[in-house]
Order: structure tokens, then sequence, then C-alpha cells
């Protein structure tokens, strides 16, 4: 635990600079090391092996709204048990100001400061001029955040965890004034605090997890795919029954791998059905042509259960505290909008009644779709 004068004495302090509800306070933490912080004109270090519980109680007593570089910072907070309301997170609003999905901090930075990309030094390199001075300053003379410091340097001491958060306090500040002269209408500033505030929430979800039944899950698996197998010759066995169900309707002497589109439509067109390819929903608009169609749909999903939401999955995710767990992305690379690993984004249907409540809670269900927002922004400029 820090100690309760330390922590004392950096709550009046952050008073004294005019920190209240809602404030932008950067902060730095290392555990084991100590944390730094950053509000306007005031920065000060404590040195404590467990930062998260001061953190805690700034939040508790000032609540704040935490500037971080990225979400790293309250993935630490989270692990430690301690929560915040608010934050800004620099990475979220690097990607709302200038686009793509890089947001490291010498990145961010560096967009800020009208420094090229391409200057940015690799990590390892050397300061040109060859010296060590100003090694304990996170910025080098040419401008650009020291590799080193973004390496990590950053947590060796309490005192570059103060000036590591005093940067990312300035960086703040650099991007709500970019934000302010967006010509777009509305409160620019909003969105990235909304976007900042999507990335705490996937800290919080990886962390927390989606409660689920499992008894009720391995009920719905097993109606797929039959019960628990014992050993891998069991599953195969279970695999081949499955595939019979489809091959059995199949032309006299056909031979088919049912993973093989190619093979699939070739059986398909030895029963009178000529497709272009074989998605489900071109399928579904024959199931009545043929049996073996039918069939083949119900296949495919108990085929998808076996291989991506099975036995294993449940083994693999869902912890002794009946939790799924997963990282989550606030706004996927690819796909623009809040996406999450181990099957939660696309958890099928017949799945998600395995969801359920714990005792005393409810769970609301909302279905907000986010890429047709950020297409629209993307085309108007906003």
């Amino acid at each position: 635990m820090p100690d309760r004068d330390d922590v004392e004495r950096l709550l009046a302090d952050l008073r004294a600079a005019g920190v209240g509800r809602g404030d932008l306070v950067a902060l730095a933490v290392a555990p084991g090391v100590g944390l730094g912080v950053a509000a306007g004109g005031f920065g000060s270090a404590l040195a404590t092996a467990e930062p998260a519980d001061a953190v805690g109680r700034i939040e508790s007593e000032l609540a704040p709204r935490w500037v971080w570089w990225s979400n790293e910072t309250p993935a630490v907070l989270t692990a430690a048990g301690v929560r915040v309301a608010r934050c800004w997170d620099l990475a979220a609003v690097h990607r709302l100001l200038f686009g793509g999905w890089r947001a490291e901090p010498s990145l961010v930075w560096a967009a800020l400061h009208g420094l090229s990309p391409a200057t940015i030094p690799a990590a390892g390199q050397l300061d040109l001029d060859g010296a060590d001075d100003g090694a304990n300053n996170a910025v080098r003379p040419d401008g650009h955040l020291r590799s080193e410091w973004v390496a990590g340097g950053w947590t060796r001491d309490p005192y570059r965890l103060a000036r590591w958060a005093a940067a990312a306090r300035a960086t703040a500040d650099l991007q709500r004034r970019r934000l302010e002269e967006l010509p777009v209408g509305g409160d620019s500033a909003a969105t990235a605090r909304a976007e900042s505030a999507a990335e705490l929430l996937c800290v919080e979800l990886a962390a927390d997890g989606l409660p689920i039944d499992v008894e009720q899950a391995e009920h719905i698996i097993a109606s797929f795919v039959g019960p628990r197998p014992r050993n891998d010759q069991d599953a195969n066995g279970a695999r081949r029954q499955r595939d019979a169900a489809v091959t059995a309707l199949a032309p006299a002497g056909a031979a088919v791998d049912l993973r093989n589109p190619a093979q699939v439509r070739t059986l398909l067109a030895g029963v009178g059905i000529e497709v272009p390819d074989t998605r489900s929903w071109r399928l579904e608009t024959r199931r009545d042509a043929h049996p073996v169609v039918d069939a083949l749909l119900t296949w495919r999903k108990a085929e998808r259960i076996a291989t991506t939401y099975g036995y294993r999955w449940l083994d693999a995710h869902v912890g002794a505290d009946n939790r799924l767990r997963g990282a989550w992305n606030a706004s996927d690379g690819a796909a623009g909008r809040m996406t999450a690993q181990a099957g939660l984004h696309n958890l099928p249907g017949e799945m998600r009644v395995a969801v359920a409540a714990e005792d005393g809670h409810v769970l609301v269900r909302a279905d907000l779709g986010q890429i047709e927002p950020r297409v629209l922004a993307a085309v108007s400029g906003d």
C-alpha cells in the first residue's frame, strides 16, 4: 500500500492546482515503481509498489478525467481492482483525428508536432549528436520522443513517470486544440471523449467477461454435435456421422468433401441444382429443391458449432467463474467498429441463449451498428 501521507500530499497538490471533477489529469503507472501525474502546469510523482491504490484514492476524491497514452494504463488499473469513470485516450483520439490504426506514442506525438513519421527514431537508435545528455528528457533534440522511452524506459523510476505523464498532458492539450479547429459542426471533443470511453469499456469487458450458463451451453452444443467426446477417436467418429447425414443423399458413387466449396457445388449439380457459389443465403432459397440442400444447411450449423463454438471453445475461453472472456477492440482496424475475440463478436444465435445474467442481475440488450455513422462521418469529412 502507498504511504497514506504521501497520497494525501499528492491530493492536496492536485487540489491546489485547481483539479476538480472532470478536469484532465495525465497518468503514468508502473507497478512496483510508482505513478506520475500532470495537470496543467503541475506535475508530480509518487514512489510506491502499488500505484493503482493511489489512483483509486484520487479517483474517489477528485474524479478527474484521466489522460493516458493507450488502454494499457487502464488495463493495469483494472487488474489491480481499480475502476475509473472518465478518460482521454490519446491513441483513440489520434485515430479520430488522423485515421489509420497505428497509434503508438511516437506516432501520436509526431503527428501533432508536424514531424514526418519517416523520421521517427527506431527502437535502440542513438540520438544523432551521439551524446547521452538529456536522456532523462522524454523528447529528443529533433523534437521526437526518445525511442528508449517509448519502448518502456519511462517506467524506470518515478521521475520518468512524471515526465511521461507531462508529455501525455501536453499531447492532450494539442489534441483538444486540433479538435476545436476541425471544420465540423457539433462538439468534436464529445466524440473524442466517447471514443476514449469505448477504449476503457473494452478493457473492462475483457476483464469482467460475459456470464455464461455452462450447463445450458453444453446442452446446446450437444444438440448439434452430440455429447462431449472422450477422446479424438470419439470426436472423429462424430464428425463422420455428421458428414454422412449429407453424403447419404448424394448421387450414388459420388465422393464429396463437404469442407471444399468446389466439391459441394459438384454435389449440388449432381442433383440438378446449379449455383454460382455455396453461400448459405443463396442455398436458403433452394432449400425445397432437394433434401440434400436442407441437410447441407443443417450440417453447416453443426460444423460451425463443432469447430468454432464447441466443447474446446468452452474449455479455452470460459473460466472457473463461468465467464466468457476475450480481447475487445473499440475500433477494429479492418472493420472500423467495436469487435471482440474468443467468439464474442460473432456468437451464433443458437448459442446466445446461454448468455445468462447472474442471480440478482439483469442483462440489457442493445444493438448499435457503428459502421454506418463511421462511414457517413468519413464521407462528410466530419
